[in-house]
């Protein structure tokens, strides 16, 4: 029985290892896009990303207190 709870713990380090290096390297890329020389954006498209991003924090937030199962959700302006 101990061992199946390291293989969870194992699987689980690997997969959000993974996971949030990947979320981490994406954030990155999308602050390649705050260059006014290159883009051109509103205060208000700004604030929608912003939110957009901390509502998903605050949900992910909750899931791991509560266990809960994430569900997808699309982004437009």
């Amino acid at each position: 029985m101990m061992a199946k709870s390291n293989t969870k713990k194992e699987r689980f380090k690997h997969v959000a290892g993974r996971r949030i290096q990947k979320v981490l390297d994406d954030l990155e890329s999308l602050s390649k896009c705050a260059n006014k020389s290159t883009y051109e954006y509103s205060e208000e498209e700004v604030k929608k990303m912003m939110r957009a991003i901390k509502e998903k924090v605050k949900f992910l937030d909750v899931a791991f207190n509560s266990g809960t199962k994430s569900s997808k959700q699309t982004f437009e302006f």
